[in-house]
């Protein structure tokens, strides 16, 4: 066997044990698909403003499960969603390895965030990487106005990403998240300041800001 021969031999085996533990790594790490701020709100049980008090390891309830899980201790200041389903969240519970999409919040008793999460059958609130959670102070203005109400006028509406052109509507009820294409930043502008909000004639358009006259509605074109 001659040395390329040789060579060929060594690197095919290599080349696939390589690929074997990248394949692997991708499918233990946590993916989330890219969301809007709005639909992640739209698509939680629950959303508050919350200061994390302490946080505890502990097993998970079910005794054949090995995984860890971050018990965090909240100070609930203000539920903007979930009032039906739960009047006051003490405690919120996320995995304790990133790969399962484990959420790291600072417990100094002071940092303020927002909170999306979703609630178990038993009760209990869950966060992971693919909610929306952010610190509260860096929030637009606009942002924390639409937790009150406007997010949740447009959980009917459609966001789609759009990442290169052409890119259009393909429903009256949908809105075209430009953000990557124009920023390349996936939250720009328009996450930050826009929210996608149901007219009277069933369209969805992306409105900025303030009270809601229909003149403030903005064109696919824009921002």
């Amino acid at each position: 066997m001659d040395a390329v021969a040789r060579f060929g031999a060594l690197l095919v085996p290599g080349l696939l044990l390589f690929l074997t533990l990248r394949i692997q790594e991708l499918v233990e790490a946590c993916s989330c698909a890219p969301a809007h701020p709005q639909q992640q709100i739209c698509d939680a049980a629950v959303v508050i403003r919350a200061k994390i008090s302490s946080e505890k390891v502990i097993s998970a309830a079910d005794p054949f499960n090995s995984v860890k899980i971050i018990q965090y201790e909240i100070k609930q200041i203000k539920m903007f969603k979930g009032f039906e389903k739960i009047k006051d969240v003490q405690y919120v519970y996320t995995p304790f390895d990133s790969s399962l999409c484990g959420v790291k919040l600072e417990a100094n008793n002071k940092k303020h965030y927002l909170l999306t999460g979703q609630i178990s059958t038993d009760g209990k609130v869950h966060v992971h990487l693919c909610n929306y959670i952010e610190s509260w102070d860096d929030l637009s203005p606009s942002q924390k106005r639409s937790l009150n109400q406007r997010y949740q006028m447009g959980c009917d509406c459609k966001i789609t990403t759009c990442y290169t052109v052409p890119c259009s509507l393909n429903a009256p009820n949908e809105c075209l998240w430009t953000d990557w294409l124009i920023e390349r930043n996936l939250y720009g502008q328009q996450a930050k300041n826009y929210a996608c909000i149901k007219r009277s004639d069933g369209s969805c358009s992306w409105y900025r800001g303030g009270p809601l006259p229909e003149k403030e509605f903005v064109d696919i074109g824009e921002p």
